[in-house]
């Protein structure tokens, strides 16, 4: 009887472990995931309102001959004048000073810091992709790198430069001469070249593939089923897509989203106090979501510097004084919260996936070096 026993336990326990083996886990996400581990054309389609234009994501390659860039003439110029605080009034401050490559090309404060220790209204955004942005600015009045170097190198607060002078006070270091020079065929500074050499170097500021960026190339490893399955909810009943989409997770164009703080602290009517334009109280470009981790605070004002809150934040519907038509009739610039803007009605899980799935989108970890500059 005992053998017997012993001969039912043990087929038993190899029956049981015979299934063990072969059960696999189904995660409580598969359902959702499975839909996106394979190529991107044949992901569910994102669910954006209807006056969208949007465009699929993009995966972002390696920069494979960006140590060859660097060392172009008029990029090393640039660099070199990019990080030299003789560009400023004081001669402490530099454009590096507020894009830190060391802080994702930001430098981490509510709002930038510049001369006399004068406080900047917005905060500081990153320059990673900067080569890809349309227009310049959080309002947008700048349409080129070179038009919107003028505004931090002059602005008092800023590096309080003359810019009429600047090229006379470079060309008193004789050591820029060459590099001027090899850029440019000869050595004359002007103000054109100082900011065409700033600018080139920017646009080498690129951001390092992230594991996002390998799960849309197939490597699906990369990404855990929750990440995936924020990433369902971005593209669907989050609306992330309707703002944040293609390559760089922006649709380059501005929006109000209620945090214009209208006649209360921290008030920025935004793209209006460029245009002019009373439909434009309260917008502000659409930034990047890249590199998300290493550019916070976030936000115009870099008033915020938790992923979850935000998220919680735009679940709320971001309604938060939005006008009575009386009162709107009564004040032509009361700001309206942009329509693409509605509650979500995400639960506790939903808002986690999310969260986990931008911060999935940070891969750059390169920190340059700060380069020598002429001295003398």
């Amino acid at each position: 009887m005992k053998r017997n026993i012993g001969v039912i336990t043990g087929a038993i326990l190899l029956f049981v472990g015979y299934t063990n083996f072969e059960v696999k886990t189904v995660s409580e996400y598969t359902d959702i995931t499975d839909k996106y581990k394979r190529p991107i054309e044949y992901w569910p389609s994102p669910e954006v309102d209807k006056s969208v234009q949007w465009k699929e994501f993009e995966a972002l390659s390696v920069d494979t001959l960006y140590y060859e860039t660097q060392d172009l003439p008029e990029v090393a110029l640039g660099r070199a004048l990019f990080f030299d605080p003789k560009l400023s009034k004081s001669n402490q401050i530099s454009c590096s000073s507020c894009h830190d490559p060391e802080m994702g090309w930001t430098d981490h404060r509510q709002v930038s810091l510049g001369n006399d220790h004068l406080l900047g209204a917005r905060n500081t955004p990153s320059l990673y992709n900067i080569a890809e942005v349309k227009s310049f600015f959080w309002d947008g009045r700048a349409s080129s790198l070179e038009e919107q170097a003028t505004g931090p190198l002059s602005a008092h607060h800023e590096m309080d430069t003359n810019v009429k002078t600047l090229p006379a006070k470079l060309n008193k270091i004789k050591d820029y001469k060459p590099l001027f020079k090899e850029a440019f065929g000869d050595e004359k500074i002007t103000y054109e070249r100082i900011v065409g050499a700033i600018a080139t170097f920017q646009k080498t500021i690129r951001s390092q593939p992230s594991r996002f960026d390998k799960f849309i190339q197939g490597e699906y490893q990369y990404l855990t089923e929750q990440e995936i399955y924020g990433m369902h909810l971005f593209r669907t009943k989050a609306g992330c897509m309707n703002c944040h989409n293609g390559k760089n997770l922006t649709d380059e164009s501005f929006h109000n989203i209620g945090l214009t703080y209208y006649k209360r602290e921290y008030e920025d009517l935004g793209r209006y106090q460029y245009t002019k334009k009373a439909e434009d109280v309260g917008k502000f470009r659409t930034p990047s979501l890249r590199d998300l981790l290493v550019t916070k605070p976030w936000m115009h004002n870099g008033l915020m510097d938790d992923l979850e809150g935000i998220v919680n934040l735009y679940n709320s519907g971001m309604h938060m004084i939005d006008p009575s038509t009386e009162e709107k009739a009564l004040d032509s610039l009361f700001p309206v919260t942009d329509p693409l803007m509605k509650p979500l009605k995400l639960n506790e899980k939903e808002i986690k996936a999310i969260v986990a799935f931008l911060e999935s989108m940070s891969g750059s970890y390169y920190k340059m070096e700060r380069p020598v500059f002429p001295t003398k």
